[in-house]
């Protein structure tokens, strides 16, 4: 993998981070990512029955570790994190270049993703569009009536598309939130004006306002979606980018258009 210029995050930047984790098979290069775990992580891996959820695990503590580090005087190694009362990951180092750092992860079969920015709030979700199938009722059982609608209304084969899309808009969004799911899924509702449009309801009872945030969709590859969710900043929208990385070995430049925006 060819190595990018070193990344300078700005006020109005958002960078996306997508590693590909079926293509990390070099047995030195994994001994390299776990060379950077804490204990606790490390016993936390080894926990997990199957390869490729140990795999996830190692690469996702990976990734957040060394990608960090791009944007702080911090090494992988030496990262600290703490939760909040629903679970929230957050940096707890003390450095000042680490202090306005905010990061948000997602993994699915095959690919994990980051997104970091500088004081805003990020939500970040990948799904794998094929490796499972997901039952249309979960939209009748919890999401809001409107999306409930929508889906109902939508031709065979787009459901299972249509209720990934609005799955990974609603976690990007209480992702950032950061409050899980205690936001109750029916108080808010993604709609879809045209094409390349996303909006967001919000009920008054989450006291928030739909203006607080921004919505970007993407496919990473055929078979995932991603969404995006940012607490917009001074009226301006983001500026992202993405980068293909490999962990300890190198990233580069990954060019994926918008598939719907908040902008639109």
């Amino acid at each position: 993998m060819s190595i990018s210029p070193e990344p300078r995050l700005g006020e109005a930047d958002i960078h996306l981070w997508l590693a590909f984790y079926d293509d990390f098979v070099d047995a030195g290069l994994l001994a390299d990512m776990r060379a950077l775990l804490n204990d606790a992580e490390c016993t936390k891996q080894e926990r997990f029955h199957f390869a490729d959820d140990r795999k996830r695990y190692l690469v996702t503590r990976a990734l957040v570790r060394t990608v960090l580090s791009h944007y702080a005087a911090v090494a992988p190694r030496d990262w600290v994190f703490s939760e909040n009362a629903y679970g929230r990951p957050a940096i707890a180092n003390r450095q000042p270049d680490a202090q306005d750092l905010r990061f948000n992860v997602s993994h699915t079969r095959g690919l994990v993703a980051l997104a970091v920015g500088r004081r805003r709030e990020l939500g970040v979700d990948v799904e794998h569009l094929t490796w499972r199938e997901v039952s249309p009722n979960i939209a009748t059982s919890f999401f809001a009536p409107l999306e409930a609608a929508e889906l109902a209304a939508t031709p065979a084969g787009r459901v299972q598309e249509r209720l990934f899309e609005y799955w990974t808009f609603k976690e990007s969004y209480i992702k950032a939130r950061g409050m899980g799911l205690s936001l109750p899924l029916d108080k808010f509702a993604f709609r879809f004006p045209h094409a390349r449009a996303v909006r967001i309801d919000i009920d008054p009872a989450l006291d928030d306002r739909a203006d607080r945030w921004t919505f970007r969709q993407y496919r990473p590859g055929a078979d995932y979606l991603l969404a995006l969710c940012a607490q917009a900043v001074a009226g301006t929208p983001p500026v992202v980018t993405m980068h293909k990385v490999v962990p300890t070995a190198g990233f580069e430049r990954f060019h994926c258009p918008v598939e719907k925006t908040s902008e639109a």
